[in-house]
């Protein structure tokens, strides 16, 4: 790369250092110019630099003696001038200006600020200019997502992830809660046929690069009809407190309805009450009449269908003093009734008999 100098320019320095910037990317590389003093201009390209977005940059050439002027160009904008700034840009700032070292800085470092930097240094034999090209490094951010989703189990679901950054990042999906190591992408897009209510859950994307990581999340509620659990019989004694439960499965949460024949029942209605509390329904009775016994059927309701069980209510005989006692024969096969007195006597004289 070869800089011309302006022989006729010398009343103007910064006129000169534009035209000969502006020749600079014009002319073709490796062609040999020279200026009017046929003073042939010095070139180095440093290694290319490396920075993450947000940073801050400090670019630096070394000056050498007998350096009249001196400045550093941002493709084909003068940033600095010697001392006198160019540019607009308040991130852009001199650091040093001596005759060991020229350096500035930019801050708050953008992807707009990648690209070719030179460093151009005017002695008074000849121009000698050192370039370096910037390379910023984004952080992956994920820019379009998909929205949380209810579906219907049986359907279709596409969870789509995009994202930017520098390295470009590498997009991946997995199923985070409930964790399932089986459910996973390696793409942008994760697909999940026929979808089951044993899918439902929080879905994760992420997004990497040498940078960083982004993650985002995804929430799929998947709905389905109700199944109601196996309904337990319940025995009661006369008079005594009775409940019946019943259990259902269902997304959105079923509503429950209790009937007696064909029947329904009510909350509040002869000494019952209703109570749902989420899956569970409970019919309780506070004082249980002969009419009370019987069979009952709970009934679970949501948009995409019904379930029922039946729970029988039955009797409970508690024994008292008076109850009879049977005791069978076990060679004639005939049964005795005794009272418990009774009972009670024949002991004793069987005890009496032993002595």
């Amino acid at each position: 790369m070869k800089m011309v100098v302006c022989g006729y320019c010398a009343a103007s320095w910064r006129r000169c250092v534009v035209m000969s910037l502006r020749l600079l990317f014009l002319l073709p590389a490796g062609l040999p110019v020279r200026s009017q003093g046929e003073s042939q201009s010095d070139n180095k390209q440093m290694d290319n630099i490396t920075i993450r977005q947000g940073e801050t940059l400090f670019l630096s050439c070394s000056q050498g003696d007998f350096v009249t002027h001196t400045a550093w160009l941002n493709r084909s904008s003068i940033l600095y001038a010697g001392e006198d700034k160019w540019s607009v840009d308040s991130r852009v700032s001199l650091v040093t200006l001596n005759q060991d070292e020229f350096t500035i800085k930019i801050e708050d470092v953008d992807l707009t600020d990648e690209g070719q930097y030179i460093c151009a240094v005017q002695t008074s034999s000849r121009p000698r200019t050192t370039s370096v090209h910037i390379i910023v490094q984004v952080p992956p951010k994920i820019v379009n997502l998909s929205k949380d989703l209810v579906v219907n189990e049986g359907s279709n679901v596409t969870l789509m992830c995009l994202a930017n950054g520098k390295p470009e990042p590498a997009i991946g999906w997995r199923m985070l809660s409930p964790s399932d190591d089986s459910l996973s992408s390696d793409n942008e897009v994760l697909e999940i046929p026929f979808i089951s209510r044993y899918r439902a859950g929080v879905y994760e994307c992420t997004a990497a690069n040498e940078i960083a990581v982004d993650t985002q999340t995804v929430e799929l509620t998947v709905n389905y009809p109700p199944s109601v659990s196996d309904g337990r019989d319940v025995g009661v004694t006369l008079g005594q407190r009775g409940v019946l439960q019943c259990e259902a499965d269902a997304v959105p949460e079923a509503d429950f309805e209790w009937y007696r024949d064909d029947r329904r029942i009510f909350s509040d209605f002869d000494g019952i009450e209703i109570e749902d509390a989420g899956a569970f329904s409970k019919l309780t009775f506070f004082n249980v009449s002969e009419a009370d016994y019987g069979n009952y059927t709970c009934v679970a309701i949501n948009k995409l269908g019904s379930a029922n069980t039946s729970i029988i209510l039955y009797e409970i005989i508690e024994p008292t003093s008076s109850t009879l006692l049977q005791v069978q024969d076990g060679n004639s096969g005939t049964s005795t009734v005794f009272t418990p007195t009774c009972l009670l006597l024949i002991i004793l004289l069987q005890l009496l008999l032993k002595f």
